[in-house]
């Protein structure tokens, strides 16, 4: 008895509302998420332009695309839950059926919390991650929460299913369904985060000119840097290679005292072209 999980002190009899009304608050909480993204894809386009605007449009679509995904699957999932009810529950009613069977419904409850948090969270790091104030990788963690409280909601669901029933057919298929568009925004999220590191120094297009005209001084400063150090390492290498034919030239000289030396080793890129040899 101690082990058994506490579900916040709910009474058993009040287990099939929490139920009902857990699956209605993930089904709002995904329907807010989807306006919030509609709102941040408008405002990313009045605020963005260039490479920018195009990675956070393509992030934004992913994000969408699972929302619909986890969207359909709650529904499903609700259709499923209230035939397993109808089949098992006999002469009882619907909260006697849960209230009998309150290790599956608290595992019920517990799933379609973490799909509804998942949903929230995923739409506040892709908030962030258009203003700039957050980390892509925040959106691939959400992203792979999100798969696992899926396959959380499909487990809670399959135990007392019917292995023919249609629903819980459809509802397999859902889970794989958002489990391939949490990859797509996992996808997208990483080719963003590439596209933006490689592009960033690039995009002037969002600069006024007063910002394009400092730009081009610091990197003009930059550029007589570069050349000054670049011009330096030439002075370098031209005394190195004069050192070079120094030592080379005293090694090929014939020594005092007459004992023979090896020959130096061939110099790649030093020694002369050797004379082209005459035609008989």
């Amino acid at each position: 008895q101690e082990l058994r999980p506490k579900s916040l002190d709910i009474k058993q009899e009040e287990l099939g509302d929490m139920v009902e009304k857990e699956m209605a608050s993930t089904s709002e909480a995904i329907e807010d998420a989807v306006r919030r993204i509609e709102e941040m894809m408008s405002q990313a386009r009045n605020e963005s332009s260039g490479v920018k605007l195009e990675v956070n449009e393509r992030i934004l679509n992913s994000c969408t695309d699972l929302m619909k995904a986890i969207r359909l699957l709650v529904t499903t999932s609700t259709n499923l839950q209230k035939e397993i009810v109808e089949s098992g529950r006999g002469a009882a009613t619907t909260q006697e059926f849960y209230a009998k069977n309150s290790r599956w419904t608290e595992g019920l409850i517990s799933a379609s919390k973490a799909v509804g948090w998942g949903a929230t969270q995923l739409v506040e790091s892709a908030d962030r991650v258009v203003l700039h104030t957050g980390k892509y990788e925040e959106l691939i963690v959400c992203s792979h929460e999100i798969a696992a409280s899926t396959a959380q909601l499909v487990a809670a669901s399959k135990v007392k299913a019917e292995k023919s029933s249609r629903n819980l057919a459809r509802l397999q298929e859902c889970s794989r369904n958002v489990n391939e568009m949490a990859a797509n925004v996992v996808a997208s999220t990483k080719s963003g985060q590439e596209q933006i590191e490689e592009k960033d120094t690039m995009d002037f297009s969002g600069m006024s000119l007063i910002k394009l005209k400092k730009e081009e001084m610091e990197t003009q400063v930059k550029v007589l840097e570069l050349e000054k150090q670049l011009e330096g390492e030439r002075v370098r290498l031209g005394e190195l290679r004069k050192q070079h034919y120094v030592l080379a030239g005293g090694c090929e000289d014939a020594p005092e005292d007459g004992e023979a030396r090896p020959a130096p080793a061939p110099r790649r890129g030093i020694l002369k072209k050797p004379p082209i040899a005459q035609k008989p």
